[in-house]
């Protein structure tokens, strides 16, 4: 049996045990997890599993960010970044404008373009085929992660193709891998109040599940810290878990800290540090069959992005450069990092900086 000397909560020696012997943790387990105040003793055991499967190593990637239009159909309520056509707000982006974003950067040493929007109504099929086109033609060598499962389920619809037909297509045409976005929390009873017109659950699971079979790694997110529950945590963990056992396509799992400001909750307050590293903590531990875990700095702030590398993230995401889903519901980090500022700041948090491709193949310094 564990010792007491770890922890000041009793209820986390027998996971202590089970986090040991390498053994799954249960839905119980997990709400034990998310309703400790022991935060020490809870990072305490991600920790041993963080330093188990990447030692002190910390990784980071040189990338850039891309949002081609904020008009969405979905009118998420706790989203401040989609916006209706014809809004003041709203913009979409020209080809040549998306070329000329990725144009600015080609001096610099990029090995991914993130690319994410709103669910547009009128764009055609061909236009996310073209942008993916002209960007390889740019940059050929870098990797393209583009465009959420909510992304991808309403391309297919729009083009009248199936989701395999769709994501092929896609592929052929440049698509490396593919966001975690547009999850939120997997909840019925949080989707039916804040993002009912969105993809379901099941139907989110359903293209990650897809795109794993044609050869697509995937990550995949959890946005916390507005209605959900404990339990509704965890019954998300617990199906990324099950989906990752089926199929081992998820890359990175990313707890997305939900940002008010200019959404309609905007009664409600930001998460804490102490959420957001019981956030990663539980995630790191109950997510076993994933291989990384990501502190996004951008959502979560550089300082507590530090002090995660201690609380179960192995990774903090990379330079970024112009975000602007986070940032419209108030972010105030700022909107990139240089290659010189992750490295200091791994490197303060007792950490090696390692920096990787999208699918974590190590980028020799």
């Amino acid at each position: 049996m564990a010792r007491l000397d770890f922890c000041t909560d009793p209820r986390l020696l027998p996971i202590h045990d089970k986090v040991l012997a390498e053994e799954r943790l249960s839905f119980e387990d997990g709400c034990t997890l998310y309703d400790t105040t022991d935060l020490l003793g809870l990072g305490y055991l991600a920790n041993l599993v963080r330093e188990r499967r990447h030692g002190h190593r910390a990784y980071y990637i040189y990338n850039q960010h891309l949002n081609y239009s904020n008009v969405c159909v979905n009118g998420c309520r706790f989203c401040a970044f989609g916006k209706e056509a014809g809004d003041p707000l709203a913009y979409e982006m020209t080809l040549e404008q998306v070329f000329q974003k990725i144009r600015e950067r080609l001096a610099e040493p990029i090995t991914e373009i993130h690319i994410v929007g709103g669910l547009h109504p009128t764009l055609p099929f061909a236009y996310y085929l073209d942008m993916l086109r002209g960007i390889k033609a740019l940059r050929p060598e870098v990797h393209l992660q583009a465009f959420t499962a909510v992304e991808i389920a309403h391309l297919a619809e729009m083009a009248g193709l199936s989701i395999a037909e769709t994501l092929a297509a896609l592929k052929e045409a440049g698509l490396g891998s593919l966001p975690g976005g547009g999850a939120e929390v997997f909840s019925p009873r949080i989707r039916r109040m804040l993002c009912r017109k969105k993809l379901s659950a099941e139907g989110w699971l359903s293209v990650c599940r897809t795109a794993h079979r044609l050869g697509l790694k995937t990550n995949a997110t959890m946005l916390y810290g507005h209605l959900e529950t404990v339990e509704e945590r965890v019954d998300h963990l617990v199906r990324l878990r099950e989906a990752q056992d089926e199929t081992g396509g998820f890359v990175t799992f990313i707890p997305l800290a939900f940002h008010p400001r200019n959404t309609d909750l905007p009664h409600l307050q930001e998460t804490t540090g102490f959420d957001d590293l019981k956030n990663l903590a539980a995630a790191r531990l109950m997510l076993d069959n994933f291989p990384h875990i990501k502190a996004f700095w951008i959502m979560i702030g550089p300082k507590i992005a530090q002090l995660s590398l201690s609380f179960g993230a192995d990774d903090i995401d990379g330079t970024v450069m112009e975000e602007r889903i986070t940032h419209m519901a108030g972010a105030q980090t700022a909107q990139g990092m240089t290659r010189g500022e992750l490295l200091h700041l791994i490197r303060q948090a007792g950490r090696e900086p390692v920096e990787r491709d999208t699918l974590y193949n190590v980028i020799p310094s």
